[in-house]
């Protein structure tokens, strides 16, 4: 497949042919399932457009727990149609679609009761790799195994020993999210999707009671362009009920937001060799192996304020220093913590009052002529919500349209993967590069790595490695820039990398060698790279400001405190 850049010159001729014909479907929305319906429209050869208001990614799908799984938790709720389809995706996405990106990672499930509750998990996870292997797709991953409280201190030494009687070790699959719906949009473009971030839909066109496209801000060069499509997919998630107001209809269904927040800890705090699945009194808390670092989380509770940038409280983190501290021999301390973050799920509104409640199913709707919603769902089963969506957009175009295909379509980056993960060594030698480093690169671009490799050939430099963050190369941070649709420097340090969760300073000390480095990709003058330093650190300060605070409501006005950026037009 040809690969294609999302560079600043792409996104520009994107914005220009999409407003000048009218595309078959336009998309609105850069999340996962908006990203997918791009994709999954332009694989059956419509002509397609896809429309974010800020970053690819940049709300609820950078900051999941960054699992690709089946959801044990419903199947205590008897939901074992939602948990066999998203294990048969968790088999195409480690088989198929995305082996590059999303992979088998091992989780310990501490029992605290001798003989009941060993029964009783062990048939959830007996039927839970039944499902998975029914789907056709359970090969890749491991059965899971009964193991004596002896056997689960071997894997995780720094549990308690009087914090279990035994456990269970299971499997399930991780993912960088937001590099993962990069991948989904870039991937789209390569098959003729016209794509553009930092695009704001300020409006809907309308023929009568038909919408016919949508009137969309570009908020780079401060130039509107009306976009005329036959269909158009409302796919923005906690955003969908705004979106819906556009057109002055309320819509089939209502989306809740639900807040869930996560903290990233070293490696060495916690001493283990898998994952921990924990039960709360309201639902379970993941501590989960992430590179050199664990995640813990998550929290679920209901927000009502602003969308754009839910803030952690100083109580959502106690929260899960407390429940996850109940199984350490030692406990983690708040100096623990290198990067929070939170996000919202787009929940379908149900007859409870808790979020923890609510609807992990999708829905999709036609609400008025013209326009498509959807809402729900969850992040594995991404792909099925794309699908289901364009199946209604092609109903109304009453043409012959083929069927969705991206069952068998791989992401960019996933062919060849598998060979070159093998010759690692000899990419290393070719390349100057130390082996660790080159099977860093094959975990993020697959495939794509001699995309990579060429700008270092081109400039040695880049092959140093970036000050303050010494995991990642200077060559992906021109990349991300050159090749992955970023625009700003919040794009950058918390999405196509996570130095800004992943690092004490939060990314303080690369702010500034990262402005300079995309500077001249991005065509910025010195004005503008001081503007973006001083949002960066003003944003830090703002999140720092805001996990210090009690409570949701001074939490966000906190957070509220460091703006978007604002290019100088």
């Amino acid at each position: 497949m040809r690969s294609v850049p999302l560079s600043p010159e792409a996104r520009e001729a994107a914005l220009d042919a999409m407003g000048s014909t009218e595309l078959d479907v336009l998309v609105v929305g850069g999340g996962v399932v908006g990203s997918g319906a791009a994709l999954d429209a332009a694989t059956r050869g419509l002509t397609v457009g896809l429309v974010e208001a800020r970053d690819f990614a940049s709300g609820t799908s950078s900051r999941s727990s960054k699992l690709i799984h089946g959801g044990l938790r419903y199947l205590e709720m008897l939901d074992f149609r939602l948990v066999a389809e998203a294990l048969q995706e968790r088999g195409l996405l480690i088989q198929k679609l995305a082996p590059h990106l999303v992979r088998p990672v091992p989780f310990l499930y501490p029992l605290s009761h001798r003989v009941w509750e060993r029964l009783y998990a062990g048939a959830g996870l007996a039927l839970y790799d039944t499902l998975a292997l029914l789907s056709g797709r359970g090969r890749g991953v491991p059965h899971h195994r009964h193991l004596s409280r002896r056997g689960a201190l071997k894997i995780m030494p720094s549990l308690r020993k009087d914090a279990l009687t035994g456990a269970l070790l299971y499997y399930d699959a991780q993912v960088d999210d937001a590099r993962h719906t990069m991948f989904v949009a870039r991937t789209a473009a390569a098959y003729g999707a016209h794509v553009a971030s930092r695009a704001r839909v300020v409006g809907l066109l309308r023929e009568g009671e038909r919408v016919t496209g949508a009137e969309v801000h570009d908020l780079e060069s401060g130039r509107t362009i009306r976009v005329h499509a036959r269909q158009v997919i409302n796919a923005t998630g906690v955003w969908t009920d705004e979106t819906q107001g556009l057109v002055g209809e309320r819509g089939q269904f209502h989306v809740r937001a639900s807040k869930g927040i996560h903290l990233v800890v070293p490696r060495d705090r916690i001493r283990g060799d898998a994952g921990l699945i924990l039960r709360t009194e309201k639902s379970v808390l993941f501590v989960i192996p992430w590179g050199r670092h664990w995640i813990i989380g998550t929290t679920d509770t209901d927000w009502k304020l602003g969308l754009a940038h839910p803030a952690a409280s100083a109580a959502d983190i106690e929260y899960l220093l407390d429940h996850v501290n109940q199984v350490l021999e030692q406990p983690l301390t708040h100096e623990d913590v290198e990067g929070v973050y939170a996000g919202l799920r787009p929940l379908l509104s149900g007859e409870s009052e808790q979020t923890s409640k609510l609807s992990r199913e999708h829905a999709v709707a036609h609400t008025v002529p013209g326009l498509v919603v959807v809402a729900g769902g969850k992040y594995t089963t991404y792909r099925v919500m794309a699908k289901d969506a364009v199946d209604a957009a092609v109903h109304a175009l009453h043409t012959k349209v083929p069927p969705s295909v991206t069952e068998n379509v791989p992401l960019l980056g996933a062919d060849g993967y598998e060979a070159l993960k093998n010759s690692s060594q000899v990419l290393a030698a070719r390349s100057g590069l130390h082996e660790a480093r080159i099977q860093h690169l094959l975990h993020r671009y697959g495939s794509l790595i001699y995309e990579v490799l060429d700008l270092v050939v081109a400039d040695p430099s880049l092959g140093e490695p970036l000050t303050g963050a010494p995991d990642h190369l200077r060559a992906e941070i021109v990349y991300a820039a050159s090749h992955e649709g970023a625009r700003h420097l919040d794009d950058i340090l918390a999405r196509r990398t996570r130095i800004s969760i992943e690092t004490f300073d939060r990314g303080i000390g690369a702010v500034e060698e990262v402005a300079r480095l995309v500077a001249p990709v991005l065509g910025w003058s010195d004005a503008q790279v001081d503007r973006e330093v001083e949002h960066y650190r003003k944003r830090v300060d703002a999140e720092r400001q805001s996990q210090m605070m009690p409570d949701d409501e001074t939490a966000d006005s906190a957070r509220m405190g460091a703006p978007d950026v604002v290019p100088v037009v």
